[in-house]
């Protein structure tokens, strides 16, 4: 996890080169407030390294693939970096509550997308926050989620290697191997989506 520095109630800016660029970084361009997403370094043979960066734009959610000069500076913006609570979601959005606070605040769908299906009621997550409002949210790397529904292994499959398709209580669907099925607890990669092993 990229370390951000944690500020109490108020942005600052500095600038950083785009080669500094890291996932979780917010950053200021054109007058709008941009989380990193995504950042690669290119050098593409004898031309000039560049960085291929995907930015969400904090104001409509929407991503958008930025090319900078490796050596170009950005301005960036520095975020708290709480410890919330998901409670609920309603046809407003997410309901999170700070967990030092217990103040609740109410996320657009638009910034936290199919992340959504990764935690359950009552999860503890990471969010980033600039002037009180919600811009982010840190998934943990790997979740244990329960499997709701798994289609049966056809009797007689000999594939051990073969996966089967299933939905967790967050309504996620993902594949498992044939040996998984309803009710238990499986751990899950946030990356990708894959399934990684039972829990433990």
């Amino acid at each position: 996890m990229i370390p951000l520095l944690i500020l109490s109630h108020f942005l600052q800016e500095t600038f950083v080169k785009a080669s500094e660029l890291r996932p979780g970084m917010a950053i200021t361009m054109d007058g709008k407030l941009y989380v990193c997403l995504e950042s690669k370094h290119v050098t593409p043979g004898n031309l000039r390294a560049f960085v291929q960066a995907k930015l969400r734009c904090v104001a409509d959610g929407i991503a958008t693939e930025k090319r900078l000069r490796a050596t170009e500076e950005v301005e960036q913006s520095y975020l708290d970096r709480r410890e919330m609570e998901y409670l609920y979601s309603d046809s407003n959005g997410h309901v999170l509550m700070d967990t030092k606070t217990y103040d609740q605040m109410t996320v657009p769908n638009v910034l936290i997308g199919d992340s959504i299906k990764y935690f359950k009621p009552n999860t503890t997550i990471v969010a980033l926050v600039n002037q009180e409002n919600v811009v982010a949210i840190e998934l943990p790397k790997v979740v244990e989620l329960k499997i709701t529904e798994t289609t049966p292994v056809p009797k007689g499959s000999t594939v051990t290697n073969q996966m089967k398709d299933a939905v967790v209580e967050t309504g996620l669907r993902i594949r498992v191997p044939p040996f998984i099925i309803a009710g238990e607890v499986v751990r899950i990669s946030t990356e990708d989506g894959s399934y990684m092993a039972r829990a433990k």
